[in-house]
């Protein structure tokens, strides 16, 4: 049963709710007990104070007090100066002295419990003692009265007990309900996200309309909702172009392969050869770029060192490419950088700036406030804003790209991205006046 009420919450906090308050009623009740015992105390000694002075003033108008009656249910004895009982009431009458204590010299009274005493059968009592001054020797009067229990009286005990009892149901049924209408938002949540899991509707949970943390929570799982969506979509995608373009080198391979069965005396293999290997050829280039973006997205680490943007240009624009290039290069502009992943990024840069400039390309390194940029461009005919951050998607070639460029990958562009954001940098493409300008912007090396 333990461990059950331990795995809910609600039940848990219900049992806690309940403990506290049982200690609270227990402390409470406590008190009030002792406050009350405390308060019939002293008014159970004022009785018997009472009763006391009314047979020190029967003593001081008789020689003898007459017989004790009549004094509210107390125990009184009278004592002379010799320790003789001379008067008492009838529960004590024809018995020895109760007790020797007396008032301590130069009192006239003492107040006190007195317990085990036999005549009382071993009752504790409120004792009262009044010293009584006459001419042929001082008297005393004790007088005695029951002491009220610690709990006071049984209606008292029943009352409290019950009240507590009616307390702690109340603080269970009331923390229950209250747990229960807090996490009713998580139970609806944990609902969705089993019907979500099980692949039903949309992948979003329902958020409460209380301002408080379980809508953030509510707001924070949609967000990460929406973002996995975006994630499962956008592999999705991946997945369906990536079987597209494979596919087609392999179709066109197997195209070959069966034109050159059908008529195989009559078949120039050496031309089937060289056709074979260009799709092989683009068939390995996709299935590299594929692997690049696997380690770049595994977060695989690269070997940093000092790179001097200036001189990895000079190098990477030295062989014979089918345009122009243009470079403005500022000297010892350094960052700190993987070599060969950062010369991947260019020639990608490059590679694209070929296939879309009409006859130049630019290259420019320069360092402006802290930040080293590296820009390529080309004058051909650019792209349209609302398509600037769809190129860098996988696979994505816009149909001018198609129509110009039919054994581009698509990756080309998404791998020189992830290289920028694993140097801590950023890509993008910026205005200008003629082509599409792509900017490089990664920190500079410390001095």
């Amino acid at each position: 049963m333990i461990t059950r009420l331990g795995r809910s919450i609600r039940a848990r906090l219900a049992l806690f709710a309940s403990i506290a308050m049982a200690l609270l009623c227990l402390v409470t009740s406590s008190l009030l007990l002792w406050s009350a015992q405390g308060a019939l105390m002293d008014i159970r000694t004022n009785e018997v104070i009472g009763s006391a002075l009314r047979v020190v003033h029967l003593i001081k108008e008789h020689e003898r007090p007459p017989p004790l009656v009549g004094l509210d249910s107390h125990s009184v004895q009278a004592v002379d100066e010799n320790g003789r009982v001379m008067s008492a009431t009838p529960d004590l009458r024809g018995m020895p002295r109760v007790t020797n204590l007396a008032p301590a010299s130069g009192s006239a009274s003492r107040i006190g419990p007195l317990c085990d005493v036999p005549q009382f059968h071993g009752e504790c009592q409120i004792m009262v003692a009044f010293r009584v001054y006459r001419n042929d020797g001082d008297w005393t009067v004790y007088a005695f009265g029951a002491m009220p229990p610690w709990y006071v009286n049984a209606s008292t005990l029943v009352l409290l007990a019950g009240g507590s009892t009616a307390l702690v149901v109340l603080a269970w049924f009331g923390a229950s309900r209250m747990v229960a209408k807090t996490l009713s938002p998580v139970d609806n949540i944990t609902a969705r996200l089993a019907e979500i899991t099980a692949g039903n509707g949309g992948m979003r949970v329902p958020v409460p309309e209380n301002a408080d943390e379980i809508r953030a929570l509510a707001q924070t799982a949609n967000r990460t909702l929406a973002r996995l969506e975006q994630a499962v979509e956008q592999q999705r995608r991946f997945a369906s172009d990536a079987s597209h373009d494979l596919r087609s080198p392999l179709t066109a391979m197997r195209a070959e392969l069966e034109e050159a069965m059908l008529a195989p005396d009559e078949t120039d293999w050496r031309e089937t050869g060289a056709r074979l290997l260009t799709s092989l050829d683009r068939l390995q280039n996709i299935v590299t770029d594929l692997l690049t973006l696997t380690r770049l997205d595994a977060g695989a680490p690269g070997h940093l060192e000092p790179v001097d943007l200036a001189e990895l240009v000079k190098s990477e624009t030295e062989r014979t490419r089918g345009k122009k290039v243009v470079t403005s290069l500022e000297p010892g502009v350094v960052v700190t950088a993987d070599r060969l992943r950062l010369s991947r990024l260019l020639t990608n840069l490059l590679d694209n700036a070929e296939r879309h400039a009409e006859s130049t390309i630019i290259v420019a390194v320069r360092q402006s406030r802290g930040e080293a940029m590296l820009e390529v461009q080309d004058d051909g005919a650019g792209i349209a804003p609302e398509h600037r951050e769809v190129v860098f998607q996988r696979f994505t070639r816009l149909d001018a790209s198609r129509n110009r460029d039919a054994g581009g990958t698509g990756l080309g562009l998404p791998i020189a991205r992830e290289i920028a954001h694993a140097h801590g940098g950023v890509l993008r493409i910026e205005e200008c006046d003629k082509g599409a300008r792509f900017v490089l912007r990664i920190p500079v090396r410390d001095a």
